[in-house]
């Protein structure tokens, strides 16, 4: 069926050719792609079903899905693509048809930092799509709770940021939580100024979360240096502190204008132009391999001489590219200490299953918090 749309919707002519197609010829060519890409869509969607029927009567949406399989989709569709549409907007569009041919069997429950409009709701809809009940949370250790109690199939929390570094809530709460990581996502953070009035000689106090401030504390101090600077526990909630008087505004995502019924004062404001967030998707297990996987760990360790070395050498000894380190306090004891470390490579591959032996027998405890596919555009 493909075939029938190998033909370019414009014949090539050269400079001052008179024989290019009509507009109402393109307008009928593009009418039947369109026709031809619902119904290849709709067969897409019958072959999910058949898959779901396939693997037997299973207890809920969360059984259903596979991290690595959608993974080695979205890398297929960057394989092929030979333009003139990018990467982000191919893997955006193939990631809405999974989505919504996996809400055929019911809707996964995916918990984030709400309220509405957050970047971690973005992110929900970056990994997952937009085809499933979103569960706006308080607090990430909200997000964590209703995942642990199965309220939630998958939570998104932010764990660092590109010019701020580490959320270190969300690695505290892996220090005694059993959940899984499966899954990661960068998300581009561009901040806007939003007001009700939309005037920027109105503002005289701004509503934001901590991280966002720090992000765009360059452009406040040349823009509104007298303006009072209010922290609250998430930008959604700026917003919507913001809508209440003309002379606040929020600093928040371009979507929580339109939840909040604000108006773009300025935007962009971040200080750095690749301001970037990543977050991890929890769950309840570990998938297999996709290919192309990021392993993470929690080390516990006492203090003593050397132990960082301890620590990082039985990766070099396997050829292990080490992604990330950071220490942290265990709370088991006083002068114990976490590493938490991100690994290229899936905790089945037999250099990582070594490697992970090797620290095992130096550490107090050696804990797999996830392997899961690398973020895709």
């Amino acid at each position: 069926m493909a075939d029938k749309i190998v033909p370019a919707l414009i014949p090539e002519a050269g400079d001052g050719d008179s024989s290019a197609v009509d507009l109402s010829e393109l307008r009928e060519r593009i009418d039947g792609i369109d026709r031809h890409i619902q119904q290849l869509i709709a067969e897409r969607a019958r072959f999910a079903g058949q898959v779901g029927r396939a693997k037997g009567k299973l207890a809920a949406a969360v059984d259903y899905y596979r991290p690595e399989r959608e993974a080695q989709v979205l890398r297929r569709v960057v394989d092929r693509n030979e333009g003139p549409l990018s990467d982000e907007v191919l893997v955006r569009l193939f990631r809405e048809i999974m989505s919504a041919c996996l809400a055929q069997q019911e809707p996964l429950k995916i918990g984030f930092l709400g309220p509405e409009g957050t970047h971690s709701q973005q992110a929900v809809f970056k990994h997952f799509g937009h085809s499933i009940h979103g569960l706006p949370l308080s607090s990430i250790e909200e997000v964590f709770q209703e995942v642990e109690s199965g309220s939630a199939d998958f939570g998104i929390v932010p764990v660092e940021n590109s010019t701020q570094g580490t959320i270190q809530s969300t690695l505290d709460m892996f220090l005694t939580s059993s959940l899984k990581i499966c899954g990661e996502v960068e998300l581009r953070i561009h901040q806007h100024l939003l007001s009700r009035g939309g005037r920027i000689e109105d503002i005289e106090r701004v509503y934001s979360h901590p991280q966002s401030f720090a992000q765009c504390k360059a452009w406040l101090r040349q823009y509104l240096p007298k303006a009072e600077t209010i922290p609250v526990a998430s930008n959604a909630e700026a917003a919507r502190r913001a809508r209440s008087a003309d002379d606040a505004a929020a600093i928040a995502g371009a979507s929580a204008a339109n939840v909040y019924g604000l108006k773009i004062v300025a935007g962009p404001i971040e200080d750095r132009p690749d301001n970037t967030t990543r977050f991890l998707v929890l769950g309840r297990e570990l998938f297999p391999t996709s290919g192309n996987d990021r392993t993470s760990l929690l080390v516990f360790i006492n203090d003593q001489p050397g132990a960082l070395h301890h620590v990082l050498a039985p990766f070099a000894r396997h050829g292990l590219s080490m992604n990330r380190i950071e220490s942290r306090p265990g709370h088991t004891g006083r002068w114990q200490y976490a590493f938490f470390i991100d690994v290229s490579g899936h905790v089945d591959e037999d250099a990582m299953r070594a490697a992970i032996d090797e620290l095992a027998a130096f550490a107090r405890e050696v804990k797999v918090l996830g392997s899961y596919p690398v973020a895709i555009a």
